[in-house]
């Protein structure tokens, strides 16, 4: 499997965890250009390279057309109201408008395995006073690969700090290296957009989340919509995952719409 770690010259915490891919884990620089920009591949680990690309990686449409690779990770900054300092991994699309990149109502494709073994790294290299979850599957851009966005929360001071850089970069890798794939693979449905309940089924159990709907989301929820979000799951999808509570007023007409699908569900609190 080849795997693209992409970053934006535009990005600092991107930069940040590039420039420490690079000095510790041994990527060299290749006979190879993208954007203009030089191209590092892991010397130990031959089949990941490192791109950096000009764009801000939300609005880099189609950029799995130009990198051969069979998954995408985007090492990325991360914002917040409460500019929380935090490490965040999630993955793409858009459950409605495409206000910052991606397709209107179009998910991305999204591996649940990669995705947890990303997220248990990232708890395993937690750090003190920072934030470590899942988020919600949102915003661009749109790509046709398999892609998790892993990011440094939620400010300038936290964007360089060079240990940050190292922690994701380590995070990446340590990941890599996780070949565990043993995992019930299910879609997640319901509950805030930081994803508290779903974070603690990742972590403890056997199971493994590709895309998370939030409950501000459910509104653009349909048949279409939940078929695309097992469809673009690289796994086969063994159940959806009801965060209950955070169904609100939705509970009937998502349950109603899974039974239609023949898609079974399980409560979180059943997990």
């Amino acid at each position: 499997m080849k795997i693209a770690i992409i970053a934006s010259s535009k990005d600092p915490a991107g930069i940040n965890i590039r420039n420490n891919l690079i000095e510790v884990f041994d990527f060299k620089k290749v006979n190879e250009k993208f954007d203009n920009n030089d191209i590092f591949q892991c010397d130990k680990i031959k089949n990941i390279k490192l791109y950096l690309t000009n764009d801000d990686l939300i609005f880099s449409e189609n950029i799995d057309k130009r990198i051969n690779a069979d998954i995408l990770v985007f090492a990325s900054k991360h914002r917040s109201k409460e500019n929380t300092p935090s490490f965040t991994v999630h993955p793409i699309g858009n459950w409605g408008k495409a206000e910052l990149g991606g397709k209107e109502r179009t998910l991305c494709f999204s591996s649940a395995t990669f995705l947890k073994n990303l997220f248990i790294e990232l708890d395993n290299n937690e750090k003190d006073g920072y934030e470590t979850t899942l988020e919600a599957t949102h915003h661009g851009p749109y790509t046709e690969k398999p892609s998790i966005f892993v990011e440094i929360g939620s400010t300038e001071k936290e964007w360089n700090d060079k240990e940050n850089g190292k922690i994701i970069a380590k995070t990446i890798m340590d990941s890599i290296k996780n070949q565990n794939q043993d995992y019930k693979i299910a879609v997640g449905i319901g509950g805030p957009h930081y994803c508290d309940n779903f974070n603690k089924i990742v972590l403890k159990t056997d199971i493994a989340l590709s895309h998370i709907c939030p409950k501000y989301q459910l509104e653009n929820l349909n048949e279409g919509i939940i078929k695309q979000s097992i469809e673009k799951t690289a796994e086969k999808v063994d159940f959806a995952l009801l965060d209950w509570k955070g169904l609100g007023t939705e509970k009937q007409r998502i349950v109603e719409i899974l039974k239609k699908l023949n898609v079974e569900f399980r409560r979180t609190e059943q997990v």
